[in-house]
């Protein structure tokens, strides 16, 4: 689980809420029509914007986020090396039935087993990766659209309020509790937008890079392997997607040995 976008999401969250539970009664701060106005028009106007495959396959998108994290390059690199040593010492036979970290590199490694040439598995994986893209686009375009959507649709319940609270001036006491339900509905738009979907929305787009990123090294090893590369030039290979600095700590050992 990706413990950094539970904790954000949450973390403010709580914040928010203590912060309300030390004020007022946290009962000032609950209002059915506004939520109703925020989030139920909110999504429905995000709906409106998309397709149901795309507004509802971004809330799948967005759990996956939270469940799902990807390997460090470093561990990557090393299970694409011990794959390419048993390729090179048993054939491509020698990989059925192995399992490894990632659902997209069993895949590479079925298509090994199953004898086809390189540019077959650069072409099928490719197409794997950009589909993958295109989910994981998809799903922060969704989210990004919901972050905009919701302050104005804060602002449409604030304003539907007031001319509510103007239209019964009769009674003065009633002005100041009106004016609170109708800032309320602002109050949620800017919670839904700040604290839900565009932190959702940039972790869908750092996880289409980072998830692009791993795929393409995992391409560049499979195919590589099919060409019968040595392990070793393999690894090297793959280094250039490690950062500097682990390039450099990896390179240590070895220029002290040398």
């Amino acid at each position: 689980m990706d413990f950094a976008t539970l904790i954000g999401l949450v973390g403010a969250i709580v914040l928010i809420a203590s912060a309300v539970i030390l004020g007022v009664s946290p009962d000032v701060f609950v209002n059915g029509p506004s939520l109703l106005i925020v989030i139920g028009g909110s999504a429905l106007v995000v709906l409106a914007k998309f397709s149901f495959a795309q507004f509802f396959g971004a809330f799948g998108a967005a759990i996956r986020a939270f469940k799902f994290k990807l390997p460090e390059t470093r561990a990557a690199i090393e299970e694409l090396v011990e794959v390419a040593q048993i390729a090179r010492k048993e054939g491509p036979l020698g990989l059925e039935g192995r399992e490894v970290g990632s659902p997209f590199l069993s895949q590479g490694v079925q298509m090994l087993v199953d004898g086809q040439n390189g540019e077959t598995i650069k072409q099928l994986l490719s197409k794997e990766r950009l589909m993958t893209l295109e989910h994981n686009r998809s799903g922060a375009k969704v989210f990004t659209a919901l972050a905009d959507v919701a302050p104005a649709m804060g602002m449409i319940g604030t304003l539907i309020g007031l001319v509510q609270m103007l239209s019964n001036m009769e009674d003065p006491k009633s002005i100041g509790p009106a004016m609170a339900v109708a800032l309320l509905t602002t109050l949620y738009g800017a919670m839904l937008a700040t604290m839900v979907a565009s932190p959702i929305a940039d972790k869908l787009s750092l996880r289409m890079t980072e998830e692009a990123r791993m795929q393409s090294l995992y391409t560049d090893a499979l195919v590589a392997i099919q060409e019968g590369t040595n392990p070793r030039v393999i690894e090297q290979l793959l280094s250039s997607y490690l950062h500097p600095k682990e390039r450099n700590k990896a390179g240590e050992p070895e220029a002290a040995g040398g």
